[in-house]
């Protein structure tokens, strides 16, 4: 193989690693964790990939922690691109690039399960927590539905704007550095990290599993195949009280 071969062969390795969705996903966490940098660090602090313990003993990962006397911002980032169409009452949105649609996961469902297991641990500083969403600058935000004014859809470069806005002191300096304390005790490390890439890795297989025999992972029901807006799925035959549906 010769000179050119071997970079033509380097070149499709590296695109193919970064449209995986792990590594576009930690990119776009890199990018805001760099338009936070930008943040005053004498009034905010910041924390990355934090690891925060459940209620069930498991862990969850969230983006982006920042804290200040003007509460408490948890950021979840969605590097995503093309049209984004979402209603916070929806389980899934939608991403559209030309015609073809992909659904994931409601963010603002998501970012409240990690403000929840966040509260547990900061107790009475919890209701001065704020949920953000970012989307990279490649994302259009389309009929996006919202109704809480603490929760905010935006594109990644507005996050620090976004943050700044809130100019109204809601905890006192004391505080701040309580929930700094508080989170510095979490213990991340190596150690935990792998232990949450493992626990994910088991708990989508245990998904996967079920689903492969027609089974509910959530209520034990039986899965039947219908008919979406955007193409056949199964579903849960237990529906509407248990609302699960494969992806």
């Amino acid at each position: 193989m010769n000179a050119l071969n071997v970079f033509i062969v380097i070149i499709v390795i590296i695109s193919v690693f970064l449209t995986m969705p792990s590594v576009k996903g930690k990119i776009g966490e890199a990018k805001v964790a760099f338009l936070l940098e930008r943040l005053d660090k004498n009034t905010y602090i910041v924390f990355n990939d934090l690891l925060v313990p459940k209620a069930n003993g498991k862990t969850t990962q969230i983006d982006h922690v920042v804290i200040s006397v003007y509460g408490i911002f948890v950021i979840e980032t969605k590097n995503y691109k093309g049209w984004i169409f979402g209603n916070e009452k929806n389980k899934y949105w939608t991403q559209q690039i030309y015609q073809r649609k992909e659904r994931f996961y409601n963010p603002v469902w998501q970012n409240f399960g990690h403000i929840k297991s966040l509260e547990t641990i900061l107790g009475e500083f919890s209701n001065s927590i704020y949920s953000i969403v970012t989307f990279s600058g490649k994302a259009t935000l389309k009929k996006i539905s919202v109704s809480s004014p603490y929760v905010h859809i935006i594109n990644s470069i507005q996050v620090v704007k976004t943050i700044k806005n809130y100019q109204k002191k809601v905890l006192s300096n004391s505080d701040v550095q309580n929930v700094v304390n508080h989170l510095n005790n979490l213990g991340n490390n190596k150690e935990s990290a792998k232990r949450h890439v493992k626990q994910i890795k088991e708990t989508q297989k245990q998904i996967k599993n079920k689903v492969k025999s027609n089974i509910c992972p959530r209520c034990g029901g039986g899965l039947v195949q219908r008919k979406g807006k955007y193409g056949s799925f199964a579903g849960c035959s237990n529906f509407p009280k248990c609302r699960f549906v494969s992806s």
